[in-house]
């Protein structure tokens, strides 16, 4: 009875690791490299939300890379950082041309009359 257990387990077992395996058919996994970090923001143009939205981290063995997700949330901080400051300057060149229209003379004069009086 023991050795049949025996002979039995070991049947099992080796069942078990060729199904695992693939028993030698390499045609049933596709080839795949280590997963590297790839930068998928683009290096052109300013990132978008479509942009965003497709970034996929690679994952390490506890979770994501840290450094990978370091190096993604720093190039979106630099990106909305300069975002922010273009339209802080926006806004005052906007808010100085508003103040100087409203204190100078209006932007459309009837005909025949001179810009500037």
């Amino acid at each position: 009875m023991f050795l049949f257990l025996l002979i039995t387990m070991v049947v099992v077992v080796g069942a078990v690791t060729l199904a695992v395996v693939g028993g030698g058919d390499s045609a049933a996994l596709p080839e795949t490299g280590p997963e590297q970090p790839v930068d998928q923001l683009p290096l052109s143009r300013p990132v978008g939300r479509a942009d965003v939205e497709a970034v996929r981290l690679p994952v390490g063995l506890r979770g994501y890379r840290m450094a990978d997700v370091d190096d993604v949330l720093g190039r979106l901080g630099a990106e909305l950082a300069e975002r922010d400051a273009r339209i802080a300057e926006l806004e005052s060149a906007l808010a100085g041309a508003q103040a100087r229209a409203a204190g100078g003379p209006g932007l459309f004069t009837e005909p025949g009359e001179e810009r500037g009086q």
